[in-house]
């Protein structure tokens, strides 16, 4: 029983050698030359800001869900294009039905401005 899971594990002893020889090689031999800007701390591209408890634009959340939402598309879209032939019709009505909720949720955010910058 254990001897299925043998090549699992040489998959992952082997991923993580090369894994950590790959990182010690650049630590050994990447440059180092630190200075006030790669030191200093910053979030999201922009400069830190005096409270960290300060209220964000809804539009961030908003990207936020966007970007959820067509992550779990092509998710869902790669294994169900490649079982279409056993699925058959009813497959193709359940994939059309989730694709629907997922253009509602589009739609909502278009018409809530999530998508315009400023």
């Amino acid at each position: 029983m254990l001897q299925n899971y043998v090549p699992i594990l040489i998959f992952l002893g082997v991923a993580t050698a090369l894994g950590s020889v790959l990182i010690g090689l650049g630590f050994l031999f990447g440059p180092r030359r630190p200075d006030s800007e790669k030191l200093s701390a910053y979030e999201c591209g922009f400069e830190p800001f005096s409270d960290a408890r300060m209220k964000f634009d809804v539009r961030y959340y908003l990207v936020a869900i966007l970007f959820i939402v067509f992550d779990l598309e092509i998710a869902f879209l790669f294994p169900w294009a490649v079982s279409l032939g056993t699925t058959g019709t009813a497959g193709l009505i359940a994939m059309g039905f989730f694709l629907l909720i997922l253009v509602v949720g589009f739609v909502y955010e278009w018409k809530k401005g999530a998508l315009e910058w400023d």
